[in-house]
């Protein structure tokens, strides 16, 4: 046995290592040295690279017994957004026990995964296959300090990698079926919605406030917004959604008509959560800036879209935004990444399935497609498949979709002891 995950992931949620954007962060080196030093103990050697000083990275490769199969990356990040003590119930980053959860910034986004990971690779472990071990920075911005600089820099490094496992999956959602019974979900990421976050830029006559202006940047703007804002886009089902819906509905007894999925969503209860924001794309107007003194009209507005779109949908929606736009209003990307997709039928994922089952043998196993993006965004540019499958047990009415970024995020220590059951016996006999 390794070191106990609870005590890892309590020593590591001490670390403040919150990334604020822009370049500014801390403690990434300090929890990287510490991350180095376990595996080091245990006889794993470790790799730090620091693309900027103190933004540090880990790496390290497990040999497996049979060096003819394709090796298996385990990445994870070591960065946190911000926390305001204040708003909680414990210090942030005190890592402290209390009543059965263990509390923190990162207890579940996502530290939890790499004191689990560390707790079965420090034991007495000697996976089938290679494991790569990546363990980063700079996720919680844009990853030029972490995964994209790695696949960049280092490639050579993930020779051999066929699939990742990261966060964002496999953990117990408890939904009521048709006839009574409590379902166990648990949703493994198969793919994931990319990014294309785009910055509008209106332009036109600048002039006096009081006189008419039929060039206002400002109004031509405000158009381009709201037409985006309200255009409804069309569902459009990718495998990992489709399967989703289809399996979800057998196991709660319900039917799934995918001729109309929004009725299929409304039968799926509580479970919609997991897919209502993939069934389509997203455009998000977040970000408004325009003019400098009230009475002056300005010759630019500008407008940011948090832009959210379906694998092999980009240039369908980019014309749409296109048509939306108006005339004076153009647009570029302010960053861009592409949408992330794995099989959904493979080994890959039925062993991942039959290592939940291993301990929860009630468990059902169904793909699903993530709203938002992880470092697999930069994996997947090496061929590697990328699932989120990172495995909790939960109890009943946990808000678990809450606690990423949220306050008083915190994580049943029963469920990290799962979870490391269920990683050992993936990680070893995948």
């Amino acid at each position: 046995m390794g070191s106990d995950a609870v005590e890892l992931c309590a020593e590591l949620i001490r670390f403040d290592t919150t990334n604020r954007g822009h370049g500014d962060a801390e403690g990434e080196r300090e929890a990287a040295e510490f991350v180095a030093g376990v595996l080091a103990e245990a006889g794993i050697e470790p790799k730090v690279l620091e693309p900027a000083p103190r933004r540090a990275n880990v790496l390290a490769r497990i040999p497996g017994r049979d060096p003819s199969l394709p090796a298996l990356l385990v990445q994870g990040h070591l960065d946190v957004v911000p926390a305001d003590a204040a708003d909680w119930s414990v210090p942030p980053f005190s890592g402290e026990v209390r009543d059965g959860y263990l509390w923190g910034r990162g207890a579940v986004d996502m530290k939890d995964f790499v004191a689990m990971v560390l707790s079965v690779v420090t034991g007495d472990f000697r996976p089938r296959r290679d494991i790569v071990l990546a363990f980063v920075a700079d996720e919680e911005d844009r990853g030029e300090h972490g995964a994209h600089w790695l696949v960049d820099e280092y490639p050579e490094e993930f020779d051999g990698c066929a699939a990742a496992i990261s966060e964002s999956g496999a953990y117990t959602y408890h939904v009521p079926a048709a006839d009574g019974r409590t379902v166990r979900l648990y949703p493994v990421g198969a793919a994931e919605r990319g990014t294309s976050h785009l910055r509008l830029t209106a332009r036109g006559r600048a002039g006096h406030g009081s006189r008419r202006n039929d060039e206002n940047a400002v109004v031509r703007l405000i158009g381009a917004v709201h037409r985006i804002a309200a255009h409804r886009w069309p569902v459009r089902l990718t495998p990992a959604v489709e399967a989703f819906l289809v399996r979800t509905g057998e196991a709660l007894g319900v039917d799934v008509n995918l001729s109309d999925v929004e009725g299929a969503l409304a039968r799926l209860g509580p479970a919609a959560a997991l897919a209502e924001n993939t069934v389509r794309n997203s455009t998000t107007p977040t970000m408004l800036d325009a003019g400098y003194k009230v009475n002056v009209i300005p010759s630019a507005a500008q407008a940011q879209l948090d832009t959210r779109v379906l694998p092999g949908t980009e240039d369908e929606l980019l014309a749409q935004i296109d048509a939306l736009l108006g005339p004076g209003v153009e647009r570029e990307f302010v960053a861009r990444q592409p949408p992330v997709q794995a099989e959904v039928d493979s080994p890959w994922f039925t062993a991942m399935a039959d290592a939940l089952r291993a301990e929860d043998p009630q468990a059902v196993v169904v793909p699903y497609c993530m709203g938002g993006g992880t470092d697999a965004k930069a994996f997947s540019k090496l061929g590697i498949q990328c699932y989120g499958f990172a495995p909790l047990w939960l109890p009943e009415g946990f808000p678990y979709r809450a606690m990423a970024h949220g306050v008083d995020e915190r994580v049943p220590v029963e469920g990290l002891r799962f979870g490391t059951r269920v990683l050992r016996n993936f990680l070893g006999n995948c």
